[in-house]
C-alpha cells in the first residue's frame, strides 16, 4: 500500500524523477522509460511521472512508486497538450494511473470542455489531480475546482529563473505562503542539487527531475554543441 504525503496526496516529500521522452529520441520506447523507474525506485525516489498509457502501463508492471501519469496530444484549435480533455483522462486511467496531472492554464481546451469538467471527470473516475500551473493566478482556479496538488510545470523561463536554465524558485515561495491546504510540487528545469533544496527550503513538498536525469540523448546533443562550437 502506499504511503500518503501531505494533505492525503499520494506523493510524499522527496523526488519524483519524470519518465519521458520527445518522439524525436531514441529513448522513447515503454521498456527503456520502465527501466528508468526501476532505477529511479532503486535510487529512492518516491514517485514516477509518465506519459502515455503504453509507458505508464510498463513502468506500474515493474515498479511500486506511485505514478502521476499524464497524456500529451495536440489537438486543433487549442495549445493545451496535457491531459487536456476527458478522453485523455480515460486513457491515463485505463492504464493503472492513481494520479493524473493536467494542464491548469485557462487556454481553451479542445471539444469545448472546460477546465473544471476535466478535474471533475478525473475525480470521479477515482483519480487524485495534480494541477500543472503556468502561473501563481493559475493557483487559485485549481484548488477552487478541487485539484489534490499544484505544481510549477508550465511555469516559462523568465527573468525570476534562478539562471540560465535554471527554475523560477520565487513562485515557489509565492505559492507555499498562499496555498496552506494542497501539497506543492515543484517542476520545470529543476537539474542540479541545490535546486531540490531550495525548492524544499522555499516550501514545496516534492520536487520533479526530469531531463536532467532521464534525457540522455537530450544532454548528450548538449554537449556535442558546446564541444563544436569550440575554435
Amino acid at each position: 500500500m502506499m504511503s500518503l504525503g501531505a494533505h492525503g496526496f499520494p506523493i510524499g516529500r522527496g523526488v519524483v524523477i519524470s519518465c519521458q521522452a520527445p518522439e524525436i529520441s531514441p529513448l522513447r520506447d515503454p521498456y527503456v522509460m520502465k527501466m528508468m523507474a526501476v532505477a529511479a525506485e532503486r535510487a529512492g525516489a518516491v514517485g514516477i511521472r509518465a506519459e502515455g498509457a503504453r509507458d505508464i502501463a510498463a513502468i506500474l508492471g515493474a515498479v511500486t512508486l506511485p505514478l502521476i501519469g499524464i497524456r500529451k496530444k495536440r489537438y486543433p484549435g487549442s495549445d493545451v497538450y496535457i491531459t487536456a480533455c476527458r478522453q485523455d483522462v480515460d486513457l491515463v486511467a485505463a492504464a493503472g494511473a492513481k494520479i493524473i496531472a493536467l494542464d491548469a492554464t485557462g487556454r481553451t481546451r479542445p471539444f469545448g470542455e472546460t477546465f473544471e469538467q476535466v478535474v471533475t471527470h478525473a475525480k470521479d473516475c477515482g483519480l487524485a489531480v495534480m494541477a500543472d500551473l503556468s502561473c501563481y493566478d493559475d493557483a487559485a482556479r485549481a484548488v477552487d475546482v478541487g485539484a489534490d496538488a499544484i505544481g510549477t510545470t508550465l511555469v516559462p523561463v523568465s527573468a525570476d529563473d534562478v539562471r540560465a536554465g535554471g527554475p523560477n524558485l520565487l513562485i515557489i515561495r509565492r505559492l507555499a505562503e498562499t496555498y496552506l491546504t494542497v501539497p506543492l510540487i515543484a517542476e520545470g528545469r529543476y537539474a542540479i542539487a541545490q535546486d531540490v533544496v531550495s525548492a524544499l527550503e522555499f516550501g514545496a513538498s516534492t520536487v520533479v527531475i526530469g531531463r536532467a536525469v532521464t534525457d540522455t540523448h537530450a544532454l548528450a546533443c548538449d554537449f556535442v554543441a558546446v564541444a563544436a562550437s569550440v575554435r
